[in-house]
């Protein structure tokens, strides 16, 4: 399973085609995926185990986010004022 997910990681252009969101507006897919990092990071680390398959998420985010609502997402987490559930 690692090697699927290194494999991914190094072929890895922009986000893929997610079903869950099919419009062209990618806003919730951005916010998903930037909870899904979130929340992935959270648990293995935890658990004590390797982060290294949360990085598919944060790629993700990055590709579809503006640096503004990542930068403001963080300081809101580091506030903990941060609107979603992780």
């Amino acid at each position: 399973m690692a090697e699927d997910i290194q494999a991914k990681l190094k072929n890895y252009k922009t986000a893929p085609f997610d079903a869950r969101f099919p419009n062209q507006n990618q806003t919730r897919n951005c916010f998903q995926n930037y909870l899904d990092f979130q929340r992935c990071t959270k648990v293995l680390t935890a658990k004590g185990a390797d982060t290294t398959p949360c990085e598919w998420f944060r790629r993700v985010y990055k590709s579809l986010c503006p640096i503004s609502w990542i930068n403001k997402w963080n300081d809101q987490l580091e506030e903990g004022t941060f609107p979603g559930k992780i």
